[in-house]
């Protein structure tokens, strides 16, 4: 287990990062659901971290992958991706093993590195809207 992040609703979502899964309890423990993220990822595995959006139903969850080099944008009931950004590399936008993420009250993503990114960064919440399924690299304007 790398991460464990209760919701406003009474769940508690598990990273389990080296069998590539996100597992979904209720407090008292008991399974509720888990979903599979790139199970084809070796090593250090795919589910690092998660946040939840701002807003109060907590509709997305934002999943780092330090593996992969990216970040996710789930939808939290259907535990689908929606979206993923990022890439692996030194730029912003990239990482070295993207390790923690959270969010701030206003919808900003704040994404920290391991080994040797060292580095946090910020990205600026803008709103919702339609967007496809892999952005790439989000290089700031």
């Amino acid at each position: 287990m790398h991460c464990a992040e209760p919701s406003n609703d009474g769940l508690v979502y598990v990273c389990d990062r080296v069998n590539d899964r996100i597992q979904v309890f209720e407090k008292s423990g008991k399974f509720v659901k888990e979903k599979i993220i790139k199970p084809a990822t070796k090593g250090d595995g795919s589910v690092w971290d998660i946040a939840f959006s701002k807003d109060p139903a907590q509709k997305y969850i934002l999943l780092a992958d330090g593996k992969n080099e990216k970040v996710y944008v789930m939808d939290r009931q259907s535990l689908e991706i929606l979206t993923q950004f990022g890439d692996g590399g030194r730029q912003p936008g990239m990482w070295f093993a993207v390790h923690s993420i959270a969010t701030d009250s206003k919808g900003n993503i704040f994404t920290a590195e391991t080994y040797e990114g060292k580095r946090l960064q910020k990205f600026q919440y803008k709103g919702i809207g339609t967007v496809n399924q892999e952005q790439g690299v989000v290089w700031p304007k």
